[in-house]
């Protein structure tokens, strides 16, 4: 999973070509922690897609920008441009996750 260090790193991971899922999280928040030893088996589920971590507190101006309200959210991108979103205020499962990401193909 990519962990980018500043708001250009984010951009050019972004402009980079194929699928990228950023994942917004916050280690405050349980139902991030409760997902994150899942995380490895959904990226290795997915060699296609390129995992972007991005800490909540730290890009809240990503969030507010891609109208992330709850975490953990995760938002699908190609060429910049969205895809799919799995946004809620609920806890997801591995499996939901999953679910969600097989249904992009």
């Amino acid at each position: 999973m990519i962990v980018p260090k500043s708001l250009e790193d984010v951009a050019s991971h972004l402009e980079r070509p194929g699928k990228q899922v950023l994942f917004f999280k916050a280690d405050w928040c349980g139902d991030c922690q409760f997902i994150y030893p899942s995380m490895p088996d959904i990226e290795a589920a997915f060699p296609e897609l390129t995992f972007i971590q991005l800490d909540r507190d730290d890009y809240l101006i990503l969030a507010e920008k891609w109208g992330v309200f709850g975490i953990p959210s995760f938002i699908v991108l190609e060429n910049g441009r969205e895809l799919a979103r799995l946004v809620n205020k609920k806890r997801k499962t591995k499996e939901e996750i999953i679910s969600f990401l097989a249904g992009l193909e």
